[in-house]
């Protein structure tokens, strides 16, 4: 059995997690369903996306998960770009559960609100963390009524860590366990990768170019090759692109992203200021973080770890060679595998 791991190539977490992947999948096919939901803002609209495996009638807290994305790209193609035959939304909906995405307003297909359609400079920085939330308690409220359940688990990533958080402090009795992908804690110094520095707008404009440079920044040279297989980012690049309706008619292509969480940064995360306390976070936890992550770098998620005081249990996971996008890298099946155990366990303290 050595011998025929060793020759062909694949250790047996990864050789695991394939076989995994594969019986789950075998077991039907997955159904796509997409929802505008209304906002607590009138004109406000939210795109939520839904995957399970198809013929699914019986829907539950513990299975049933919504995912939101960070402070520039939206949900859809990094938690839902298929790459190399799956996306982490179908590798969860793959093994039984009911698996959403939320697009705050301002991002994707969800509403944008009017000031994107000015110039940046003629409006402060819109959808700061509190707008988030209330989206995001737009999301959960539309799916728990649409399950007729009474919670579900929350997976969040950079910023949308900060949401989540944010919503399960006021929200306990809603969250079943709560995944947390990069977390966001106080800065111990310099601004964020997203902050030019200068008056904030509106919102910003990013390019393709500039996410490529921010993705790899802090890969150690030797390693920037490698770490993202052939032709993934150019494709997560096309898709994300082509979600800004104003930039994908640009040349090159541009995105615009509400500033709000860069003002955030700047008036809390910066300042030393928590935007809410981890410590009335009274479910499950589970901190992911890759090693060459410099937008939200590995401090923040020792920090974090230790701010939750009142979690039944918690449990961190870095993982080697990836950074801030590890969700779109050669490593991203330890992350996969990782939170997968923890949303499908039963663990429950020793009394």
């Amino acid at each position: 059995m050595k011998f025929i791991f060793k020759a062909i190539g694949l250790s047996v977490l990864s050789l695991l997690v394939f076989i995994g992947f594969s019986q789950a999948f075998a077991a039907g096919k997955i159904e796509m369903n997409e929802y505008m939901i209304q906002s607590d803002t009138p004109g406000i609209s939210l795109y939520v996306r839904n995957k399970h495996l198809a013929g699914m009638k019986k829907f539950s807290p513990e299975k049933t998960l919504l995912y939101v994305h960070g402070s520039t790209y939206p949900a859809e193609t990094a938690f839902d770009l298929s790459l190399g035959g799956t996306s982490w939304m179908e590798y969860i909906a793959a093994r039984g559960y009911d698996v959403w995405l939320v697009d705050l307003r301002g991002y994707s297909k969800s509403t944008r609100p009017p000031e994107m359609d000015q110039p940046a400079d003629q409006n402060p920085p819109i959808v700061r963390t509190d707008v988030a939330v209330r989206d995001v308690s737009s999301a959960v409220d539309y799916i728990l009524a649409k399950r007729n359940i009474n919670k579900l688990n929350l997976l969040g990533w950079s910023w949308g860590t900060t949401i989540m958080g944010k919503y399960t402090t006021l929200n306990n009795q809603k969250v079943n366990k709560l995944v947390l992908y990069a977390p966001q804690w106080l800065r111990q110094g310099g601004a964020p990768l997203t902050d030019k520095g200068g008056q904030l707008g509106a919102y910003r404009v990013a390019s393709v170019a500039d996410a490529k440079n921010r993705w790899l920044t802090g890969v150690p040279e030797s390693a920037k090759a490698s770490l993202i297989p052939e032709g993934w980012f150019e494709k997560w690049a096309e898709a994300t692109f082509e979600t800004d309706p104003w930039g994908k008619t640009q040349n090159p292509k541009k995105l615009r992203a509400p500033n709000g969480t860069v003002q955030d940064a700047r008036e809390f995360w910066t300042a030393g200021i928590p935007v809410y306390d981890p410590k009335e976070i009274r479910v499950p936890v589970m901190l992911v973080h890759a090693e060459w992550d410099a937008d939200l770098p590995s401090y923040m998620m020792y920090e974090y770890y230790t701010k939750l005081e009142n979690a039944p249990y918690k449990i961190m996971l870095q993982i080697s060679e990836g950074t801030h996008t590890i969700i779109m890298e050669k490593n991203r099946m330890l992350m996969f595998a990782g939170v997968q155990d923890f949303l499908d366990s039963n663990f429950k303290p020793e009394k």
